[in-house]
């Protein structure tokens, strides 16, 4: 029998609500950008559907700029694997903004985060997203100020 070729597509990329890894729901859009202010707990990545792949071998890797954990050591980019559960299906790769070392505090997460993943040795999904400082006077424009 033929082998069936993958269909990939990336559905939404952007911040995120919160998702909970353990739920079988994914997080849901709340808006599309790769411009995303360093605030706590922000939830951001991308979700791809995968078609005609089920138990196919997935490699996932979170690059992050330069993030110091409480041992003021910087992290090491984020991987890990995971198979194609159907041959329909969603997978959200993402991340949240975080506080780790004190001293830094929100700093060392700005900069460019690139999140990939990849099916037998190519890349099939990739997002470079930038984290920046709040800008005060927007949020308070928002606000209606």
């Amino acid at each position: 029998m033929a082998k069936h070729t993958p269909v990939i597509e990336m559905t939404s990329y952007g911040i995120y609500s919160h998702w909970d890894a353990k739920a079988k729901e994914l997080p849901k859009i709340k808006e599309f950008t790769q411009v995303i202010t360093a605030e706590e707990e922000i939830e951001f990545g991308f979700i791809v559907n995968i078609k005609k792949a089920k138990g196919q071998l997935l490699q996932f890797c979170i690059y992050h700029p330069g993030i110091i954990n409480k041992k003021g050591q910087i992290l090491a980019p984020f991987d890990g694997e995971v198979y194609v559960r159907s041959n329909d299906w969603n997978f959200y790769l993402g991340d949240t903004i975080q506080v780790l070392c004190p001293i830094n505090g929100l700093e060392s997460n700005y900069g460019e985060w690139r999140m990939t993943l990849e099916m037998e040795g190519k890349t099939i999904a990739e997002k470079t997203f930038k984290v920046v400082a709040r800008d005060e006077g927007q949020f308070w424009k928002k606000r209606g100020f």
